[in-house]
């Protein structure tokens, strides 16, 4: 299993570094925005559609919305950004509540506050530079793998066993060690302020926790284990996107508007 997840993730990293890196950004854009379609699919499996038609229906509409997005309200993102970081402050007390009952109209929304921000996100930091969106990921990546390796070696304390049974404390501080050196490591070099930029990772890497754990709330309400089989090992495009989505709005302001680096 362990070997599956590592060579699944080297073949989606180099991939992922050909298409922004060498690629013409229009093929970038494409990308991201396939990527988000089959996160849809899988999310409308989650909203309790008896045919393959109502399903299409939700991905239609997460695609017309992009197209809403990009040629209607280019001038809109900072809002946009603003209310996706609201919805996860939102998401993050509703998983204090956890298990609750969750309308489909409620999920259809959910789906939409989680996949379209993230497009937008993606794209508008990859129009930032390249390297500035890898930094953006390499955060949750390594917030993600410190909580794997860490949690699976120590873990005893369980973080949200009604949503997530596999996940611990001990995975989380794990992920905390990992970002830093991330942190360490990029301060480092880019000569910035650590004092600033430490506890800008530690939020991004606690934003990548909330996404991760508001994906399986659905997915446990529905009863789903994966969203889906796409990248063996790792599941569907939505386990590993959740914690992507989560965290880049709020990555996007901080060095936007609060012009962090």
């Amino acid at each position: 299993m362990l070997k599956t997840r590592i060579v699944t993730a080297v073949i989606s990293l180099l991939i992922f570094l050909t298409v922004i890196f060498i690629m013409p950004p229009l093929f970038s854009k494409m990308m991201i925005a396939s990527i988000i379609l089959v996160g849809a699919w899988e999310w409308s499996e989650f909203l309790n559609y008896s045919s393959r038609i109502l399903r299409l229906s939700f991905v239609a509409a997460i695609f017309t919305s992009i197209l809403f997005i990009e040629y209607i309200l280019t001038n809109y993102s900072i809002f946009i950004f603003q209310m996706a970081c609201i919805w996860w402050l939102v998401a993050f007390v509703w998983l204090f509540f956890f298990p609750t009952s969750i309308p489909n109209v409620f999920r259809v929304i959910c789906g939409a506050l989680i996949l379209l921000p993230l497009y937008l996100a993606l794209n508008e930091l990859n129009k930032i530079s390249p390297e500035i969106l890898l930094f953006a990921l390499v955060i949750v990546w390594a917030a993600d793998m410190g909580a794997y390796f860490i949690g699976k070696q120590y873990g005893r304390i369980k973080l949200a066993p009604n949503i997530s049974p596999k996940k611990t404390w001990e995975g989380v501080f794990g992920g905390f060690i990992f970002v830093t050196t991330i942190a360490l490591t990029w301060t480092y070099y880019g000569d910035l302020n650590l004092m600033v930029i430490l506890p800008f990772c530690y939020a991004i890497a606690v934003l990548s926790v909330v996404g991760d754990l508001t994906v399986s709330m659905f997915k446990r309400n529905s009863g789903v284990k994966d969203s889906g089989n796409f990248f063996p090992g790792h599941g569907g495009v939505l386990d590993r996107i959740d914690s992507i989505a989560a965290a880049t709005p709020l990555f996007f302001l901080g060095i936007t508007e609060l012009r962090l680096l």
